[in-house]
């Protein structure tokens, strides 16, 4: 599907040289010269190769979206550098290396639902839930009459990242973080 450069946004799947490549930044900027036409200005990454591209199209330019599919798939198990995860329609087995789970290793939970991106009926990517619920293992000791203005404190979660809580927030409890930024969002119920 060609669409206008101006309709890009964060996430969006495109077909550059055959390959699949995700925005994972996309910004516009209209230049200060009169008549100078829009900017828009990306940071795409190729998704079977991990290579990341700085593109900048003008604003009257169009792209060719990937066509991509995608299916609801369960996490299972990590079994070294591969994770294992299940199609929630066939019931087949996918394995991924850890090189094409990135980033979204550290909010991955046995049981948890994501989505397979398919590309050429191959998994490329992942997508998270926007939030995920993860167990505080270890932070410094909650202070007393402190509140969520105050400076925020690192704590390592379950799956070994460390994210960035209010001082209110102790070892053993429960908060939902957002997938995206790895930020905190709340304690969670």
């Amino acid at each position: 599907m060609i669409v206008n450069v101006t309709e890009l946004g964060r996430g969006d799947i495109l077909e550059i040289d055959g390959d699949p490549w995700q925005a994972t930044e996309v910004q516009s900027q209209t230049p200060s010269a009169r008549g100078a036409s829009l900017l828009v200005k990306a940071k795409v990454k190729n998704l079977r190769t991990g290579q990341t591209l700085a593109k900048t199209w003008r604003g009257g330019e169009t792209v060719t979206t990937a066509e991509v599919d995608y299916r609801q798939a369960q996490y299972l198990y990590r079994q070294g550098d591969d994770f294992v995860f299940m199609d929630l329609g066939s019931f087949e087995q996918t394995t991924l290396d850890v090189s094409k789970v990135g980033e979204a290793a550290g909010y991955l939970l046995e049981n948890l639902e994501v989505k397979t991106v398919l590309f050429q009926d191959r998994v490329i990517a992942l997508n998270l839930p926007l939030t995920v619920d993860l167990a505080v293992e270890d932070t410094m000791p909650a202070i007393k009459g402190a509140t969520a203005q105050a400076q925020l404190k690192p704590a390592k979660v379950e799956t070994g990242i460390t994210v960035m809580v209010p001082p209110y927030i102790e070892t053993g409890e429960k908060i939902r973080v957002d997938t995206r930024d790895g930020r905190f969002v709340e304690r969670a119920k």
